[in-house]
C-alpha cells in the first residue's frame, strides 16, 4: 500500500507544503519586525499593553492560543501595585516574548474584576489556551515571581504547545536588522523531501526533513512535512477497519484511541482526531494522559497552529488539564 495515496483531504495539501511554509516564515517574520519595536510575538500588540472588558477576548482570550497571557490587576490608589507592575513591566521584556502582560484597572473593569474572583490588589492571574490560572496575590518577591512565570513558560509549552516566540524587546528604536539568512541549501532538501514523501519513501521523507530542521530548527515547511510524513508512517498498513473497531469497543486502550485518531486525520476528519485525544485525556492520567496528550501536539503539527480547530482543540485541552 502507498501511504502517500490516502486521502489527506480535510488535512493539509501535501502540494501547497511550500506555500504554507513560505506564507508562515513572511507572518514570522512580520512579527519578529514588529517585536523590534516593541511589539507583542502575536497579534501585533506590545509585550505590555493595557486591556478592557471590550477588547478582553480578542486581546486575552485569543491570544492566549499563541502565547501565555499575564494578567495584572490593579488601581491607581493601589500602593503595592505600583510596585510590582513596573517589576512585571522589565520581566515582560526580559522574557522577550515567552508570555505577555496584559494590565486591567479594575476601577474602570469591575466585570472582570468579578469574573476572576479578584479578592484583593494587586492580583496576577494568567490565561493559557483560553483557561485562566491563577498566579499570586500581593506585591511578591521578585526571585518567587520569576519561579512562577517559569512554570508557567514550561506548562504553556509542554502541555499545550504555546512557545510565544522569542523576541529582542531591548532592539526598540533600533534600526530593523537584516532577517539572517538560514545556511545551507535548503530548497533543494526540502524539494528532494517532497519528492520522497510524494513517492511514497516515508523513511527518506522523514530523514529528509529531520536534516533540515537539524540546521534550521523552527523552519516551518520541514516542521509540517515531518509531521505528515510521520503520521502517514504511523498508519501505514493499519488496518482501518479493525483500529476503528478495537477503538470502540476499547475505550479505556490509550494505543486504540491514539491509532484511531491518527487515521481519523488522515482520512481529514479533524475535529473527530482532536476530539478523541481530549477525551482521552480527560479520562486518563498519568503515563497515558501525558501519551495521549502528546499525541494530540503531534497531530496540531499536521494542521498548523493558525488552524481555527487547533485553536479550538488547545482550548478543549486547557479545560480537560486545569
Amino acid at each position: 500500500m502507498q501511504p502517500r495515496n490516502m486521502s489527506m483531504s480535510g488535512v493539509v495539501d501535501l502540494a501547497a507544503v511550500k506555500a504554507a511554509g513560505e506564507a508562515k516564515q513572511k507572518a514570522e517574520q512580520a512579527r519578529a519586525d514588529a517585536a523590534r519595536n516593541g511589539a507583542a510575538p502575536a497579534g501585533g500588540a506590545r509585550l505590555v499593553f493595557d486591556v478592557d472588558e471590550a477588547g478582553f477576548q480578542q486581546d486575552v482570550l485569543q491570544r492566549s492560543t499563541e502565547v501565555p497571557v499575564v494578567l495584572d490587576f490593579w488601581a491607581e490608589w493601589c500602593e503595592p501595585c505600583k510596585q510590582l507592575g513596573p517589576l512585571l513591566e522589565r520581566l515582560a521584556a526580559e522574557y522577550a516574548g515567552k508570555f505577555v502582560l496584559a494590565k486591567v484597572d479594575v476601577d474602570a473593569n469591575q466585570t472582570l474584576f468579578q469574573q476572576f474572583g479578584v479578592q484583593g490588589i494587586p492580583a496576577v492571574f494568567a490565561v493559557v489556551a483560553g483557561q485562566p490560572i491563577p498566579l499570586f496575590q500581593g506585591a511578591a518577591p521578585e526571585a518567587q515571581i520569576r519561579q512562577v512565570l517559569d512554570q508557567l513558560v514550561q506548562a504553556a509549552e509542554q502541555q499545550f504547545g504555546i512557545v510565544g516566540a522569542t523576541v529582542d524587546a531591548s532592539a526598540e528604536g533600533e534600526q530593523p536588522a537584516e532577517a539572517p539568512v538560514p545556511a545551507g541549501p535548503y530548497d533543494a532538501a526540502l524539494e528532494a523531501a517532497n519528492s520522497a514523501l510524494d513517492s511514497g519513501d516515508l523513511g527518506g521523507a522523514i530523514q529528509a526533513y529531520k536534516n533540515v530542521l537539524s540546521d534550521d530548527p523552527a523552519n516551518p515547511e520541514a516542521k509540517l512535512g515531518l509531521a505528515q510524513a510521520e503520521l502517514l508512517k504511523r498508519v501505514q498498513g493499519l488496518d482501518a477497519q479493525a483500529v476503528r473497531k478495537e477503538a470502540a469497543e476499547s475505550p479505556a486502550d490509550v494505543q486504540a484511541q491514539i491509532r484511531a485518531a491518527d487515521l481519523d486525520l488522515v482520512g481529514g476528519h479533524v475535529e473527530d482526531a482532536f476530539g478523541r485525544m481530549v477525551d482521552t485525556v480527560k479520562r486518563t492520567s498519568g503515563d497515558d494522559r501525558d501519551a495521549a496528550r502528546v499525541r494530540l501536539l503531534e497531530l496540531f503539527e499536521v494542521i498548523g497552529a493558525e488552524d481555527p480547530r487547533v485553536t479550538a482543540a488547545r482550548t478543549a485541552l486547557a479545560r480537560v488539564l486545569f
